[in-house]
């Protein structure tokens, strides 16, 4: 009976939300209208970042140096989702070439770590904090990779507005404030967080002033001694000094000897859209899987809010990730089957998998033949055409804790996604580079650009890329209706780190769903829970066919979409 009364309330409290997002233009689910402009745009989750990347290009930078400003100013103003600590990955669309690029940023392992010491130590999994998880940075490499094969300003204008805020400070935003609140009691007993990311040991409140100079002084450092500074200086002595001091591994070699890499990113045509991901050892290809299977099924003649969707997209999820924990993983120890596994013949198989009645509890990887983290996502675009599609986190929204000395930044804890079993594709191997969760995503449609989005939030995000596609191509939303529509996220999946899903994981619903949807998915044997998130933060730019941008941003997040 409680239960059910739960229900009822809840159903209440959809239809009274889904009511109040009724549009005048007939947008159903759009909170806002979407952003016009035709020389310039920016999304990011953070408004100061936005204006940063705004006032490069107005200053004669392009895509490229704005996508670089805007990051390096959400180390700051967002710590909580990214940071020089952390990794990156990009997509960029070159106007001159018309061609796509990508950029692979991640960061290895520390050379002189083996599985073996984790086991001979006690430890089943990887810690989560602290100096084990700890991996290379690599988003600063990034920067100068991007900025050199495409940046026209000198690295020093783009980092200027980091340094201005870093050493001036800002008023901390809302969201922020709150996720930065949650992450003091836990980091800070590690060395380094709570003398640099706290005031009196406290997160900074909503509204508050905060200034980093440590992080300012590393900034200047690096406009004036580029990546080497990083990777080869003073700083890269530090941070490995700092680590080891503190029982890590991590070590001046492997900042010394670390190298992006940039990859041929890889599509599937859904309805005659390419989407666009970047290859292992990021879960982008899962978000291809997912579309490649729904694509078998009539999804025109559903409705979002329809138990057959929701049913047949969390099938989809389920069905591609058994892949991903299986499959996905440093292609540089590996042989991947990435053109197999996002084939369409692959999919037809996979496809069959799904009982339309019926949830199912589990599922075996494919026969194919040789979550919890915290990101930020931002897009930019210019008057040349150019189009950036950029991702970067710490992982675990402030990473392993670990923030070196003077230095102003928190080392990322990817390393925590290795698994420590035995012949697994992610097995922890010295040098390696981590499964990633962080994905940008791209489309093109004849050829020609028609949208960089992404949606940050771990497991979440090739969820959340495949919902945004559909909910585009398949149900006929504009790019901000796309964000804004209530998106399912499922969990409980089989995991790169080699947990197995049970009972079927549990489906989540944001706000939105309707009580006769959830009452019949319960009846398919779903199992439903009404959480608050993470449903991931979105961000995108759409170009239309006359040249202008259409911008978009997450109404869950401090987000701002602006351009000129």
């Amino acid at each position: 009976m409680t239960n059910r009364l739960l229900l009822v309330c809840i159903s209440f409290l959809i239809t009274t939300s889904l009511n109040a997002a009724d549009r005048v233009t007939g947008e159903t689910f759009a909170l806002r209208s979407p952003v016009l402009a035709t020389q310039a745009m920016a999304a990011t989750s953070q408004p100061l970042a936005t204006q940063a990347a705004l006032d490069i290009m107005q200053k004669g930078g392009n895509a490229i140096d704005a996508a670089i400003a805007a990051n390096a100013l959400l180390g700051l103003v967002e710590p909580t989702g990214n940071g020089i600590g952390g990794d990156l990955y990009a997509i960029v669309w070159d106007a001159k070439t018309k061609s796509l690029y990508g950029l692979n940023s991640s960061g290895r392992s520390p050379k002189s770590l083996t599985r073996e010491w984790f086991i001979d130590n006690g430890h089943s999994k990887i810690p989560s904090h602290g100096p084990l998880p700890v991996s290379v940075p690599g988003a600063v490499d990034g920067w100068y990779m991007l900025h050199d094969r495409f940046g026209k300003l000198d690295m020093a204008d783009n980092l200027a507005p980091a340094i201005h805020y870093a050493e001036n400070g800002f008023p901390v935003s809302q969201l922020i404030a709150y996720y930065w609140n949650r992450s003091v009691p836990l980091l800070s007993k590690w060395p380094g967080f709570k003398e640099q990311f706290t005031i009196n040991g406290k997160a900074p409140a909503h509204g508050e002033i905060w200034k980093n100079q440590n992080l300012a002084d590393t900034l200047k450092a690096l406009a004036k001694g580029g990546r080497d500074e990083f990777y080869k200086g003073e700083t890269a002595k530090k941070i490995a000094s700092f680590i080891q001091a503190n029982g890590g591994f991590l070590s001046y070699e492997d900042l010394a000897s670390h190298t992006s890499k940039w990859v041929e990113p890889v599509s599937t045509n859904y309805r005659g859209y390419d989407v666009w991901e970047l290859p292992p050892n990021s879960q982008g290809i899962a978000a291809l899987q997912i579309l490649n299977i729904v694509e078998q099924f009539d999804v025109g003649s559903m409705q979002l809010d329809s138990p057959e969707y929701v049913h047949l997209f969390t099938e989809a999820k389920k069905i591609a990730f058994e892949d991903r924990a299986k499959f996905y993983a440093d292609s540089d120890f590996n042989k991947l089957p990435v053109k197999e596994l996002i084939s369409k013949s692959y999919a037809k198989k996979r496809a069959k998998l799904v009982d339309p009645s019926r949830a199912g509890r589990e599922f075996a990887p494919g026969d194919v033949k040789l979550e919890k983290g915290d990101t930020i996502y931002l897009t930019t675009a210019d008057s040349e055409g150019n189009m950036v599609s950029l991702i970067q986190s710490n992982f675990r929204g402030m990473g392993s804790g670990m923030a070196p000395p003077g230095l102003g930044f928190i080392l990322q804890d990817r390393g925590e996604l290795f698994s420590l079993e035995e012949g697994h594709f992610n097995v922890f191997e010295g040098g390696k580079r981590p499964f990633q969760t962080i994905i940008p995503a791209f489309i093109t449609k004849d050829k020609k650009p028609w949208m960089s989005f992404g949606l940050m939030g771990g497991a979440m995000q090739p969820q959340g890329h495949a919902q945004i596609v559909i909910n585009m191509i398949d149900f006929g939303m504009d790019v901000q209706a796309a964000g804004d529509a209530p998106r399912i996220h499922h969990t409980g999946s089989s995991q790169p780190t080699g947990e197995t899903m049970t009972d079927g994981g549990i489906l989540n619903l944001e706000t939105g769903f309707s009580y006769d949807t959830i009452r019949q998915l319960m009846r398919m044997g779903h199992r439903i829970q009404f959480a608050n998130g993470p449903y991931g933060g979105y961000q995108a730019i759409q170009r239309a066919d006359n040249g202008v941008y259409w911008g978009a941003t997450e109404s869950r997040k401090d987000g701002h979409a602006a351009g000129y």
